[in-house]
């Protein structure tokens, strides 16, 4: 098997930052993490908590290069009734990555695969294209996953 281009790494130039929020609607919280992806996070992900008081409210994490932390804080200050921002240093250990194009009876879709120490671990359709797939062709999005995995079965056994 042909090696991939993207080649297993250690990323020693992340940051994790996290704040906890209350008093903040679900639609403002999609609206930041649009606003947190554009400028550059790499991951956005949250977390119901219990506050002060026994309030309920929301961790925020995410994951970026140290080179957008002036813009992720900024979007935090601006966009969310945050009052302070924890930051830390982190390391990234990324696996090297490929994509296999599969053509199924609908369409292409994009498989992304993950290598460590050179041999495949991962593997998983891009949600994207299965999701297009479906609205395109009015039918369920779990059928295309199943069509995708059977086909990419298919594409192995060769």
């Amino acid at each position: 098997m042909k090696r991939p281009p993207d080649h297993e790494h250690l990323d020693g130039q992340m940051v994790k930052m996290e704040v906890n929020l209350d008093d903040i609607s679900g639609e403002w919280l999609g609206h930041v993490m649009d606003l947190l992806f554009e400028s550059g996070a790499n991951d956005v992900f949250y977390t119901p908590i219990f506050m002060k008081k026994n309030r309920p409210g929301v961790l925020l994490q995410l994951l970026c290069s140290q080179q957008v932390i002036s813009k992720i804080k900024k979007i935090l200050f601006a966009e969310t009734t945050t009052l302070g921002i924890r930051y830390y240093p982190l390391t990234v250990h990324r696996l090297e990555r490929s994509f296999l194009h599969i053509d199924t009876q609908w369409g292409k879709v994009t498989i992304k695969r993950g290598f460590h120490e050179g041999q495949p671990i991962q593997q998983a359709p891009e949600y994207e294209d299965c999701r297009k797939i479906a609205v395109q062709n009015n039918i369920p999005l779990k059928r295309v996953y199943e069509e995708v995995w059977k086909c990419l079965g298919e594409v192995e056994e060769k």
